[in-house]
């Protein structure tokens, strides 16, 4: 069993960027970046995922998305932000706590660093699976079973539906 403890100085960050394309895809580096340190795996987290993100200025680390069955909550840990949900906009500075409960677009959620300096901020997550995840702004979705990187994930739009019987 791992320590269950450990500083956020000493987990192993990746680039956001680099992991995107690792999986085929390409980040949109004008407004997207930052670094991701994956803390429950290291931990020994069964039923929560944690991590810690790193966002540098003027960018997010993710596009605007609701979770249809996984709660997240984030803590911020230094910098200042903004926070899109829904339709509003919330300031975030350090010490704000971020509750984006399971929901459809009206619980759509997004941070973005509005400040001069890196924003950091530790994620909490259920991890129920398969998850269902929308996209608002895109117009897309993705499902996926949560199985890691050999997993299943596909992301798509609700026009390019095939009819069930369609091949069989």
């Amino acid at each position: 069993m791992p320590a269950p403890v450990l500083n956020i100085a000493d987990a192993k960050y990746f680039d956001l960027a680099e992991m995107s394309r690792s999986k085929g895809s390409a980040m949109p580096g004008e407004r997207f970046g930052g670094r991701m340190a994956p803390l429950a795996p290291a931990l020994g987290a069964k039923k929560l995922g944690y991590n810690v993100t790193v966002v540098p200025p003027g960018k997010r680390a993710f596009p605007f998305h609701n979770h249809r069955l996984n709660e997240e909550m984030f803590f911020v840990v230094e910098g200042t932000g903004q926070l899109r949900f829904g339709s509003d906009t919330w300031p975030l500075r350090a010490g704000d706590v971020v509750a984006c409960p399971p929901g459809g677009p009206e619980a759509a959620h997004q941070i973005v660093n509005t400040g001069a300096t890196e924003l950091k901020f530790l994620a909490v997550s259920t991890m129920l699976h398969p998850e269902v995840c929308q996209y608002p702004d895109s117009g897309k979705f993705a499902v996926t079973d949560g199985m890691g990187p050999d997993g299943f994930r596909h992301v798509g739009r609700p026009q390019d539906m095939l009819d069930y019987w369609q091949g069989e």
